[in-house]
């Protein structure tokens, strides 16, 4: 008989979430059943394991956890090749956006992720700004705001267009509202109920659809190398078939279906929707322009191509656009 493999998979959803229901549920049910129940998960959920969101990287690296679900972007400047999926204005479509974020992680990510096997990059729906006390209808109703941000280049996003960006974990933002620790947030239809932030906002505030998304996270689906190659053969190939491009940009179509359920929840509350002119969100694209170039020198200063990555992710982004 063969030793049963236990993975210890952590993520910092509660188990209400789209991405514990849809994504972490489904895959452990088909490894355990593809390995004939020599392989399954023990499921940690809402950081029951320990630590905070920003410590998962490490934690899975590092052999605490076996697999983990998290944003590269909670530890600020860390995987900075990763970030040119989260450079504001890129895409405005989570499945395609994320089918490309696997084709560049193949291509210039994996050295950032050195001792970490990623099974699944992607991003989420597009993003947008929601607030509570003051509406945000123009760029000049930024100023004064303090906005949580999602990651490195959604705070600098947020600085050009006049706020005080405030770096914080998805968890932390309902309480950080509430205590008037910040005005407002940038984040995705798909978690809003899953962490009620419809309850703590009263506007949401979209860009023109016409436009891409105002900004975008991405996230890793990621397991422990050494974990990994453990592993008797049969088993890894398990993991494998269930890991890469096509449960990468499954993922990211998983969150393009969240959106409407996610507008719903802020809708039967009676919040109030803005969606700013092409016009205006023209002026937020002309005043994010300098976090491209910002983006390009950094990876010329590290050695790599930064003009021709910064073109293959657009690249990307378009071959997989409908």
């Amino acid at each position: 008989q063969a030793q049963e493999v236990v993975l210890k998979l952590h993520h910092m959803w509660p188990t209400v979430a789209m991405g514990h229901k849809r994504v972490v549920e489904p895959w452990c049910e088909a490894i355990a059943k593809d390995s004939g129940n020599r392989m399954r998960c023990q499921v940690l959920p809402a950081m029951t394991g320990g630590g905070s969101p920003a410590q998962l990287v490490d934690r899975v690296k590092d052999g605490v956890d076996d697999v983990v679900l998290t944003l590269p972007g909670y530890t600020p400047g860390r995987f900075p090749i990763m970030e040119a999926l989260e450079l504001p204005f890129m895409s405005n479509n989570a499945e395609m956006a994320s089918a490309a974020a696997w084709d560049f992680y193949q291509k210039y990510g994996k050295q950032e992720f050195t001792g970490t096997k990623v099974l699944a990059t992607w991003v989420h729906d597009p993003g947008f700004v929601s607030t509570s006390g003051k509406p945000i209808q123009k760029m000049s109703d930024f100023r004064g705001q303090k906005i949580r941000a999602a990651s490195r280049q959604s705070s600098k996003l947020l600085a050009r267009l006049g706020a005080t960006p405030v770096g914080l974990p998805i968890p932390a933002v309902a309480d950080a509202m509430t205590k008037g620790t910040i005005d407002g947030y940038l984040t995705a239809w798909e978690i809003i109920p899953s962490f009620k932030l419809q309850e703590v906002s009263k506007f949401h505030t979209e860009i023109d659809p016409s436009r891409p998304s105002m900004f975008t996270a991405g996230f890793i689906f990621a397991m422990n190398q050494a974990k990994y190659d453990s592993l008797p053969a049969d088993l890894e190939k398990v993991i494998d078939t269930h890991s890469g491009a096509a449960l990468s940009r499954t993922i990211g179509r998983y969150w393009d279906e969240a959106t409407p359920v996610g507008q719903k929840s802020a809708k039967d509350r009676g919040n109030t929707f803005i969606q700013i002119s092409a016009e205006e969100t023209d002026r937020w694209i002309k005043a994010s322009a300098p976090l491209y170039d910002e983006w390009v020198a950094d990876m010329d200063k590290r050695g790599l191509p930064g003009k021709q990555m910064l073109q293959d992710a657009r690249d990307m982004i378009k071959k997989y656009d409908k």
